[in-house]
């Protein structure tokens, strides 16, 4: 494909840019799939193919670091992409860039960029920017560069929030946390709720409803799965992945999952999106992993996914688990993670992962006992089978301290476990 570059005084448009058709970990800048891009002297803005704005970085003297950018979420949300600050990101999250989020969640890393006046400033310019672009409109424009603006210069802050209320009303709320492993596609996920509620609604966690678990049916899945092909629309193509929300959908059984997965794959048309291979997220729990029978993991197996199934495990300490309020014994958790392990050596498209909890606040037989379960099950490193650990503070902010305190922690832990072992970062959408 030829794009289309257009000079303007100094602004430059280029339509239908194309980055990287693989997500991949690297240490500077990376865009995927097709965008188009507004550069003046201070920015690069980019816009998907609806032309919503979508990453903002700074040129000049004044951005934080020129490796930095911001990234706006199709949920509204702003994530600024850190480098320069952590040298250690890798270690500490599986990425080699840290993303900062504009709302509290469960970082220990400390500081917040959109605090930055350059930061601030940034979303100030693109506001500049696009009302520049608007009046390019005015003269004849070749129909490519046409079509975007008349895209753009529509998509103004007002409009972006309305986008954003349409997907959570699409998709009944908002979702308050995404798996861990959607790090591995950089969050870009299309979401398909298949249930709602948990079986435990524990009483430490703050982000789940409080309701019980419900699946939905399959004509409400479908249903929502043609109104999310139409909510994506030009952008579509960018999308290989799909989260199957919300907090349990592996309790959901065999047969709605294959239902929902093999529907989003067909009606959103994965097979040709600009990115290579297909994703499927999820979460499950203790009892939904344990009930779950090997047809289930062969089915997915023949699914055209690459998929992963995220666990909230917490803590294998019974004192612990009782103490955060999660109605389960610690011998289920022993269990659970056998079976993961049993799972994940079995099955070579299907990853099964683990939450547990970092908190200097937790009874002290949490971490040993957490620790000699994750460690006695394998007896040799092994690559596949992340373990996350969620920062946890039981009420107000996390003191400097405190964050210090539980980074180091964490780096004791990372060097004692058999598998790869990284911070978890609650990112909603």
């Amino acid at each position: 494909m030829i794009m289309e570059s257009y000079h303007f005084d100094n602004l430059i448009v280029i339509v239908e840019k194309t980055g990287s058709v693989e997500f991949a970990k690297v240490s500077y800048p990376i865009r995927y799939g097709r965008f188009s891009e507004i550069k003046t002297r201070d920015y690069i803005f980019q816009c998907n193919l609806n032309g919503e704005i979508k990453y903002i970085q700074g040129r000049g003297e004044g951005w934080p670091h020129p490796a930095e950018w911001l990234k706006r979420t199709v949920a509204n949300d702003w994530v600024y992409y850190s480098a320069g600050e952590y040298g250690r990101a890798y270690d500490y999250f599986g990425e080699h860039y840290l993303p900062c989020l504009s709302y509290p969640s469960n970082s220990i890393m400390g500081g917040n960029p959109f605090n930055d006046h350059a930061v601030g400033s940034a979303l100030e310019a693109w506001e500049e920017a696009r009302i520049r672009l608007e009046g390019l409109r005015a003269r004849s424009l070749p129909p490519g560069l046409e079509g975007f603006l008349s895209l753009a210069t529509e998509c103004d802050a007002k409009r972006l929030q309305l986008r954003s209320r349409v997907l959570h009303e699409l998709i009944g709320g908002p979702i308050t946390v995404l798996p861990p492993d959607t790090r591995h596609v950089d969050y870009e996920i299309i979401p398909v709720i298949i249930a709602d509620g948990c079986l435990y609604n524990c009483a430490f966690c703050r982000v789940k409803t409080g309701d019980d678990f419900a699946p939905r049916d399959k004509k409400s899945v479908l249903e929502q799965i043609k109104r999310l092909k139409a909510f994506y629309s030009h952008d579509l193509p960018n999308y290989n992945a799909v989260f199957l929300g919300q907090h349990d959908a592996l309790n959901a059984g065999r047969d709605l999952i294959e239902f929902a997965a093999s529907k989003a794959y067909e009606m959103l048309e994965l097979n040709q999106s600009y990115m290579k291979g297909a994703y499927l997220f999820f979460f499950g729990s203790v009892d939904s992993l344990l009930k779950a029978e090997d047809g289930l993991f062969k089915m997915l197996q023949g699914l055209p996914f690459r998929t992963y199934i995220n666990l909230g495990l917490e803590s294998a300490d019974q004192e612990t688990l009782t103490a955060l309020g999660k109605p389960i014994a610690s011998e289920m958790i022993c269990e659970a993670f056998a079976r993961m392990v049993e799972v994940n050596r079995q099955c070579e498209r299907i990853e099964v992962t683990a939450n547990f909890l970092l908190g200097s606040n937790l009874p002290q037989g949490h971490l040993p006992n957490s620790l000699d379960v994750i460690r006695n099950e394998l007896g040799r490193f092994y690559s596949k089978g992340a373990i996350y650990f969620s920062p946890f503070v039981n009420g107000g902010s996390m003191r400097r301290e405190t964050r210090r305190s539980m980074v180091r922690r964490f780096g004791e832990i990372k060097s004692l476990s058999l598998l790869p072992t990284y911070l978890y970062l609650i990112q909603r959408l």
